[in-house]
Order: C-alpha cells, then structure tokens, then sequence
C-alpha cells in the first residue's frame, strides 16, 4: 500500500518527505529548506523568535533538557550543568582537547586520554555525539513546526578539515536525532551553492572560501564550471574560532586587570563580557563594562585596536591555511575571481582586513548574512538529492591522507589529501615473513611519516593467506571512500582469493549497537519527552508574561485604577504559583486568565499613547 504524507498546515498532499538542510555549528545552528513556492533557500524558524538556534544545552536538575536561546540564562547561573561549544569536542580525544579542558565551566572526564572525551553533567556522563543528537532533535523539531510534516531525512554540513571520525561522529548524531543523514557536505561548497556561484554554466571560476565560525576554520578553493563544483585543496583547524577570540580578551583583561583565577559563574561571567565586547568593537570604536568577579568590581576597557591586537595571532593561524590552500590548489593568486566570506566570526573588521591582506586585489564578498549562508547551502544540496536539482555536481575532497602501516611503523598513503570523493584506490603488498598466513592491516589518517603521529582509525586481519615463502603472496588493499568522507577498507590476497574487508569505524565512534541502545531509550522515553518540553513551553511563557506585565504595571500606574491595579497583581501571583503546579493545562489557563483581564485597559492606554503622538499633526494621504 502506498503510503501519502499530508501538511497538517495546510491539508495539502506531500508528493515526499521533505530533505532538509542543517548547519551543526559550533555557536550556533540552523535548518533550512528550499521553498516550493519561490524554488529558493529560507531558514526555518518553527515558532522560534530566530531561526539561529544557540548551540547550547541546560541539563535541570530534574533531568529536563532545554536547548538554544532559553538555555543562554543558565551560562551564568549554572554553568557546570550547561554545555556550549560541543562541536569543538567531536571525535575528540581527551588526550586533543587537554589543554584546553579549563575553558569549559562543565566538566570534562579525563579518565582515558585515547578515548571519546565524556561531558560530566551531575551524576550523567554525555557523549559529544549524544549532546550534538538533542541540538538535532531541536533543529528537526523546529522545521516539523514550520512545515507541518515529519521531518526524517537531512543533510549536514561540517568543516572540510573534519576528520573520518569526526564526520563518522556527526552522521551517529544525526542518527541518534532520528534523521537519516543522506549527506555530509563541506561548508565551503555549501556557502558557494547558497551564493549560487556556478549557477552560468557558460562562465569558469576560481573561489576561495574562508569559513571562521565560533570553534572551527578552514579555507577551500574550488574550481566552478558547468555546474561542477570541485575543490581543489582544503586547509584548516577544526579547533580555531571565534572562541579563540573570546579567550584572547578573557586573557587581555585578566593580564591587564590582575584578575586572579577564576571559577564558576565568573570564568562564564569574563568569558560572556568578552564575547560581548567583541561584537560591539564591530560597528563601534570602544567597549567599557563594570563586571563584578570574585565580589571585586573592574571596570573593564577594550579598543578596537586593542582587540585587533588580541586577535592578531589567531588570524596569523589562518594566514598560513590560506597561503597553504592557494598553493596546493595549483591556481595563481591573479586567476581567484572573488573570496567568499562565512561564519559568524567574519564580521569583526579586522578579519576582513586581514584576509583582504592575503587575498590583494581579490574581491571579498560577504554580502550574504554569514550565519545562515552554511544552512541555506545545505538546503540547496538537499534539493540535489531530492532530484529537483539536475544542473548541479559537487565534488568534494578529502582533506587528510589515508594510508596503512608498513613495516617500520611508517605510513604509506593510499588516498592523499585533496583526492576527489567519492574514489577507490588499490595498492598492493605483500609479507615480510616466510609462512606467514595472517597480515594486519592498520588504517591511519594524517600527513606524518610515521603513524605514531598520526590518527588511528581502524584495524583488521587478513586471515588465511597461504603459506609462501616472504614476498611471494600479492595482496591488494583497497580504500575506497565514499562521498560523505567514510571509508571501507578491504584487502584480498589475489593468488587465493582469501579476502576480508571491513567499514571503518573509528574509535572515537559509536558502534551500532550502541546507536540502537540509544534510539530505543530516546524512543522509549518520547511521550515523556514531548510532555517535558509542553511543560517547559508553558514555563517560558508564563515567566515572560509575569515579566512584561509586572513592567507594564510599574511604568504606567498612575494611568490605572486601584482596581485594575489590585487585580492584576493577583492574577500575575496566580501565574507564579501556578509554575509549582508542573501541570502545563494549569499554566495555560493562567496565562490567558492574565492576558484577557489585562487586553481591555492595555487597548485603552495604547490608544492614549497614540492620541499623545498624533495631536497636533495633520496626517497626509
């Protein structure tokens, strides 16, 4: 029986499920989707106020999880149950991220350097895979609101120089959310679809995207022609940001003021104040703010050039990516026709001033709103896939090589960095012993000589191999990467057919198993999980109400009657007791208790106010 989807917005007949787009920031996220209607890209905002969605998680103490903008409150008043920067954590080892372990007010388990970092939230230990899932979840619930379907199929963007098992990370937290991920796609070649460079097949086109979010960079270079987007070479650092900057003020202040160490709500009290600092230096020449830390107030001061100084050693990190990017790509500055800039971080002066420095005489090109131009492009690939887009080609690149252990411990590289996906590529061995009848084949990631400085993925044998003496047998090893940037790796020895393959699951994943014990529970647990946000919902609501109404009344009651007075005050007291009741029907019922008494005197004071404004004026038609 064929099955039919329906808008239950509009009663409409879905032809198919929709494919969305989502850009899993380090800051922030977004879904998008192209309209039906105008064939373009739009962000989804659900019932949200933004269609940014912080990435942020607040973990209550009564276990409910609140995700984005309402979680932003709890930085300060409790930042060791709230968790920010999670895609800094991806794939990552404790053993990656220790020197960085006291940036976080949560807490970072460090109880096996090799190991998939765990986040400490009470007496629960989270994933980053798992923390990146509730985002997800948020992201995927938004767009079902706005679209008034089920949302199940999505592409995600994460930065060219994520890593096997960071993108492997990804796709498991797409999973975990309840999406089937049909495509990993590199920022860059989305921010360039969204700005629909490519779309005149007659014209030819060197790009260099530079892509600074709030945790995460990297530069691409893509070649554009007849609808092909190819990248050339990819540099970055999956740990450099706008976060840097942050820290770079957070340690200008504490040098500057003596600011002991901190701890707590004050590391999140310095680390927001300089994140605040940095986004008003963007359109204006001085920052000042009395912040109280360790019960001493400073009066903290910060210049536009003082912040450019700060900063100056972070941008000088992608300098080097940029000039590494332009050469590898085997273009000359002089053929880059524009330079296209995205990420949030992008929008301080100075950055665009120093990638114009890098790039001279290249058009810089940000007139796109950085924070959406990821999200927009991911919903232009999405319709790609969904075979709405025929003039459209991408093809990626991997941005480390791949290759095995040979003897010595040394690696030899089977796909080199910057190797066009999807790809297969053979090489062949043979044993170094005579007799020998197993072979281990050991799968690194990485640009060193020696695999000890680089990443291990993976690991198999290659068993019953015919005895022969050393050299005799031939065996074919094969990569073959597919075009999320996942590889299967199989090996054959060719005189006997003897055979073994394996799809690589890094380390730092989560096995099936694993990924299904954690969908039965969040499957399990759903009913709870809907009643839990209504609730939270109705809280939010409520809360805001009781603040509106309780200025309304203080600014203006002198325009009020004892009565009117009286009476609301009550009801906005009912409202704030009926929060204890954690009955979300109750809450409601006082909400509208609250706003139906208060409508009919705030009608009547607004057109007071208006009358005010228009006396004495003559209105022109």
């Amino acid at each position: 029986m064929a099955k039919i989807s329906i808008n239950i917005n509009s009663g409409s007949i879905q032809k198919e499920d929709p494919i969305v787009g989502i850009d899993l920031g380090t800051t922030n996220s977004l879904v998008a989707i192209i309209d039906k209607d105008s064939k373009k890209a739009k962000a989804l905002k659900g019932k949200g106020q933004s269609v940014i969605v912080p990435s942020l998680l607040h973990f209550g103490t009564n276990e409910e999880i609140i995700v984005g903008q309402s979680a932003r409150s709890f930085l300060m008043d409790a930042p060791e149950r709230t968790v920010y920067s999670v895609k800094r954590l991806m794939g990552k080892s404790f053993g990656d991220i220790h020197e960085h372990a006291s940036y976080f007010s949560y807490k970072i388990i460090d109880q096996d350097a090799e190991e998939l970092v765990k986040i400490r939230i009470g007496n629960k230990f989270y994933s980053p895979i798992e923390l990146s899932s509730f985002i997800l979840k948020e992201l995927k619930y938004r767009a079902e609101q706005e679209l008034g379907t089920e949302v199940k199929r999505a592409v995600i963007t994460v930065p060219a120089y994520f890593n096997d098992a960071q993108r492997q990370a990804t796709r498991d937290a797409g999973k975990l959310a309840g999406l089937e991920v049909l495509r990993i796609v590199n920022e860059p070649t989305a921010a360039s679809l969204a700005y629909g460079i490519g779309l005149d097949k007659e014209e030819l086109k060197h790009v260099a995207v530079y892509d600074l979010g709030g945790g995460t960079f990297d530069v691409s270079i893509l070649r554009i022609t007849q609808g092909i987007f190819e990248v050339l070479s990819t540099h970055g650092d999956t740990y450099l940001g706008g976060d840097d900057f942050d820290r770079a003020i957070y340690q200008y202040w504490s040098e500057k003021y003596s600011i002991p160490e901190l701890e707590g709500a004050d590391i999140q009290s310095l680390r927001l104040s300089a994140e605040e600092a940095k986004k008003a230096l963007s359109s204006s020449e001085h920052f000042t703010k009395t912040l109280q830390l360790g019960g001493k107030d400073y009066s903290l001061e910060l210049s536009k050039d003082a912040l450019k100084a700060c900063i100056s050693p972070v941008l000088e990190r992608t300098k080097a990516a940029c000039l590494l990017a332009l050469k590898e790509s085997g273009i000359a500055l002089d053929e880059l026709d524009e330079v296209v800039l995205v990420g949030g971080s992008t929008r301080t002066p100075a950055v665009k001033e120093a990638v114009q420095s890098y790039f001279p005489n290249v058009h810089i090109n940000d007139s796109l709103n950085p924070d959406e131009v990821v999200a927009l492009g991911a919903a232009v690939e999405a319709d790609i896939l969904a075979g709405n887009r025929k003039d459209l080609l991408l093809l990626d690149v991997t941005p480390l090589s791949l290759g095995i252990e040979t003897l010595g411990g040394l690696m030899d590289v089977i796909i080199p960095r910057n190797s066009k996906v999807p790809a297969k590529v053979g090489k062949s061995y043979t044993t170094s012993v005579d007799g020998q009848v197993n072979l281990k084949v050991s799968v690194y990631q990485g640009e060193r000589e020696l695999v000890a400085e680089n990443r291990k993925l993976a690991e198999f044998i290659l068993k019953g191999i015919p005895a022969m003496p050393a050299g005799f047998p031939k065996i074919l090893v094969n990569f073959i990467l597919n075009a999320d940037g996942i590889l299967k790796v199989e090996a054959m020895e060719e005189r006997s057919g003897v055979k073994q393959d394996i799809e690589v699951k890094p380390q730092y994943g989560l096995s099936d198993a694993e990924v299904e014990e954690m969908l039965l529970a969040s499957i399990t647990h759903a009913e709870a999980d809907v009643k839990t946000r209504m609730l939270l919902e109705a809280k939010n609501e409520a809360n805001q109400l009781i603040y509106l109404t309780e200025r309304f009344l203080e600014k203006n009651e002198s325009m009020l009657t004892d009565d009117e007075l009286q009476q609301s005050s009550l009801l906005v007291n009912d409202l704030r007791n009926s929060l204890e009741s954690n009955d979300k029907d109750i809450i409601l019922g006082h909400i509208d208790e609250l706003n139906e008494y208060t409508r009919p005197f705030a009608e009547r004071l607004m057109d007071i106010s208006i009358s005010k404004a228009l006396k004495g004026k003559s209105l022109e038609t």
